[in-house]
């Protein structure tokens, strides 16, 4: 079996790894990543793509990718006001990697509705090939509700191009979270963009433990269920299942498995190169399965594998991106 990962990030060709939540996760997780943490301290941004397509390359289930980075933070005016200086790779990075590799990578761009050219932006990405749009307006400071965006959202309407849009909780960077809310997708499903929201609206919070990692459904969080929901009512959205690997969000999975009447709407996809663990984590696996998914080498196979445990190989999951991508 082979699929597509909906969800992957390329990193800024500026990334020095100098935040703590980079170094700590590169320590503990970049081997198991398939990331050599001293070609990353050396030359971090050619070590971490290099790492990304061999791992694509090599791996038995994944056949392509699809690779965005992140816009930066700007006001009315397009001034930049933030630059994250790990997540905010470019579009033009992202080019440069699809260009070189464009039998595995599927490229979406990254562009903040609020710079006064954007209309122009995606017709210029759309042009050089890119498939798809990315949004992380939590970090933007982007309320998608506001009538200001809506021209935005019909450009990518008029083009076909489908809009992932990250709703949940955010840690790798600062969020606004009035912008994390599932309203957040109300404004491009009524113009009919197909919309793809990120890691199944789940939110979580440090301050009660005991909800974040139990997998009992009524401590999920109510966004969870609302998406469910959704997702049967709007004929253009769909969720990823990225991060759902994480402790935070792999509690659900047992729950997800069994929501069959939504299984036309979920897409594969990681968050590469967000870390996971298969041992220590909230779902139900049995440690025996743990350890054993534990020792796939290759990061994307290990991730497939261990969701082949609740949506085997003849789930639509696998296959839906073909009803949005026109590859």
């Amino acid at each position: 079996m082979q699929t597509v990962d909906i969800h992957m990030h390329l990193l800024s060709s500026k990334v020095s790894f100098n935040r703590f939540y980079d170094r700590a996760a590169l320590r503990i997780f970049g081997k198991k990543m398939g990331m050599n943490y001293k070609e990353l301290a050396c030359n971090p941004h050619k070590a971490y793509s290099d790492s990304l397509i061999q791992n694509i390359h090599t791996s038995k289930h994944l056949s392509k990718s699809v690779l965005f980075g992140v816009d930066a933070r700007v006001d009315e005016e397009g001034n930049e006001l933030h630059r994250d200086q790990t997540v905010c790779a470019s579009n033009d990075d992202v080019l440069k990697i699809y260009q070189a590799h464009p039998d595995i990578i599927i490229p979406f761009f990254s562009i903040n509705p609020m710079r006064p050219d954007a209309l122009d932006e995606i017709d210029k990405y759309h042009a050089l090939g890119f498939k798809g749009a990315k949004f992380l307006q939590n970090y933007w400071g982007v309320n998608t509700k506001e009538k200001r965006y809506r021209a935005y959202f019909e450009k990518l309407k008029e083009k076909n191009i489908p809009l992932i849009i990250h709703i949940g909780s955010e840690s790798s960077v600062h969020s606004f979270k009035h912008c994390e809310s599932i309203e957040m997708l109300e404004q491009p499903l009524e113009v009919g963009v197909n919309v793809i929201a990120a890691h199944m609206a789940l939110s979580y919070s440090a301050l009660k433990p005991y909800k974040t990692f139990s997998s009992r459904p009524k401590y999920f969080s109510q966004e969870y269920f609302q998406l469910i929901d959704m997702l049967q009512v709007h004929n253009n959205l769909y969720a990823d299942i990225s991060a759902l690997l994480t402790p935070v969000r792999a509690k659900v999975l047992p729950h997800l498995s069994r929501q069959y009447e939504i299984h036309e709407k979920l897409l594969f996809g990681t968050d590469y190169p967000v870390p996971f663990s298969t041992i220590l984590n909230s779902y139900d696996l049995p440690y025996k399965k743990r350890f054993a998914l534990a020792k796939i080498a290759n990061p994307f196979d290990r991730y497939i594998r261990t969701i082949l445990e609740y949506f085997p190989e003849n789930s639509p999951i696998y296959t839906n991106y073909k009803k949005i991508l026109d590859l």
